[in-house]
């Protein structure tokens, strides 16, 4: 249903790691244009980097593919757009927003030492800037930071969305806070901390998400194919996007982001506290909170096969498998708890390719699992609505077993991609004052499947997720208060059932 007054459709622009994806959404959830366009990776060891010159081109391509729908329909304007990045990615530039280094992505890892100097994990932005800043020689000068070569020029850490924004209005604008947290923003007091005021400017102005930061230029019209003035709104982190594009946006409600790895996002009017850090407190755009966290595990431990559909038919013959798998992508854990020398293990010998393969998908339920459990233990609320997205979630038989596993039910939206929370979130910026984000995504975001957990199936995975459960707390990675925690749960389900 469309509100009085209101444009017929906005723009979600979402920087990817693979590619720009842009999406026009009309205030029903109707796509009316999609465009996409690849992106290049430079990886070599720890090392990734992307050229934000392409971030523009490709955006330019995505978002001239998505408008061409309006062509015939009358203007072609829409009623805003907002750009979300993956999190953690920045790079510098200079005082116009022009860039003049490489972006560092979320994962790349050479910033090692800054990372245990500021006491945040490499994949955090504020290490990255730093080590942006060690590397390409800037040093405090009286006017600022000038650079070896005396430029004289002023610096600015940047996020990634940031470069496409200020393209789009012509002009440097503020940062988002939801980007900015990464980087040191003390979000609650919504200011940089203390400790960063070395940095001065060269850390750029930060507004909530949601925010007009300007107009379409003339010259970005002709680039993009979006109407010259058409507000550009800040945006927010790809993860954030997501659980916009879920809907997870009251308090007790919960996105679970399952690609290569797996985020879990929600929403709590307070912030939720932990002193590991190991879940962190995104600010919502009307000031209550999104916490979430970040698993290392995920679809990225899955062996490339030519037909996943066939194995995931076949893997429903070993539940629970013969093997315990804790399936990570990558090294390390961040989230259910934090383990820098975590490595991805199994215990017992698989059957069969199909029950190898059952073990992947079960041990990242069972992680999942664990992670709901974790925010149970930090007393964040987790009773409202699951809500699955993320590449895996077109997988029909896993989202069943993760149902099953995590003995709740869980829905599956139509539009299962972060473009789609940016375009929800353009909508809010631009519309009536005092309507809640929420409302609005209730609005653009369609639900295509409701899932119910099978008791009797819940109950085969009982024994395996204890068995996890004590073998990561065995091998010291598991703190022994949340363990209890869990185990403490499972036995309550347990007699409940």
């Amino acid at each position: 249903m469309m509100f009085e007054g209101e444009a017929e459709a906005w723009l979600g622009i979402d920087l990817g790691t693979q590619s720009v994806r842009a999406l026009l959404v009309t205030a029903d959830g109707t796509v009316l244009g999609a465009g996409t366009a690849p992106l290049t990776n430079h990886r070599d060891g720890v090392r990734h980097e992307q050229d934000p010159g392409e971030w523009w081109e490709a955006v330019c391509t995505a978002s001239r593919a998505a408008m061409s729908s309006l062509r015939g329909r009358g203007a072609g304007s829409i009623g805003g757009l907002a750009v979300c990045g993956t999190s953690g990615t920045v790079l510098l530039t200079d005082a116009q927003g022009r860039p003049f280094t490489p972006g560092l992505m979320y994962d790349d890892g050479r910033a090692v030492e800054e990372a245990a100097r500021v006491g945040m994990q490499t994949s955090w932005a504020l290490p990255k800037a730093l080590w942006l800043l060690d590397t390409y020689g800037w040093k405090e000068g009286r006017e600022g930071r000038e650079g070896r070569e005396g430029r004289g020029q002023a610096v600015r850490v940047t996020h990634q969305p940031d470069v496409i924004t200020a393209r789009l209005t012509g002009e440097v604008i503020p940062t988002d806070s939801s980007h900015a947290l990464k980087t040191g923003y003390d979000a609650e007091r919504e200011a940089w901390p203390p400790q960063l005021a070395h940095l001065g400017e060269v850390l750029p102005d930060v507004v909530r998400p949601g925010t007009r930061l300007g107009e379409v230029c003339s010259a970005a019209a002709e680039a993009t194919g979006i109407a010259a003035g058409t507000p550009v709104v800040a945006g927010m982190t790809d993860g954030c996007a997501a659980q916009i594009a879920s809907g997870a946006l009251r308090s007790g409600a919960w996105n679970s982001v399952l690609g290569t790895t797996l985020v879990l996002k929600g929403a709590s009017a307070k912030p939720v506290r932990d002193d590991a850090g190991v879940v962190y407190n995104h600010r919502a755009p009307n000031g209550s909170w999104l916490p979430g966290g970040a698993s290392s595990v995920g679809a990225g431990a899955l062996p490339t096969v030519a037909d996943p559909a066939e194995l995931d038919s076949q893997a429903a013959a070993y539940e629970p498998s013969g093997a315990l798998t804790y399936p990570l992508a990558s090294p390390g854990e961040r989230f259910p708890f934090l383990a820098p020398d975590a490595t991805a293990f199994t215990l017992g010998t698989p059957a069969s390719e199909a029950d190898s393969w059952a073990a992947v998908l079960q041990g990242v339920a069972f992680t999942e699992r664990l992670c709901l459990d974790y925010l149970h233990h930090l007393g964040a609320p987790i009773d409202g609505p699951l809500t699955f997205t993320g590449g895996a979630a077109r997988s029909a038989y896993w989202n069943q077993l993760r149902v099953d596993i995590l003995g709740r039910p869980a829905r599956v939206p139509e539009q299962i991609e972060p473009a789609l929370g940016m375009a929800v979130l353009a909508a809010y910026g631009t519309g009536p004052v005092g309507r809640a984000l929420s409302d609005v995504a209730d609005g653009m975001v369609r639900i295509r499947t409701l899932l119910e957990p099978r008791a009797s199936h819940t109950a085969r995975f009982v024994e395996p997720y204890a068995r996890l459960v004590d073998e990561l707390e065995t091998r010291g990675w598991l703190p022994a208060p949340l363990a209890t925690h869990t185990r403490t749960r499972l036995n309550q389900d347990t007699i409940d059932s």
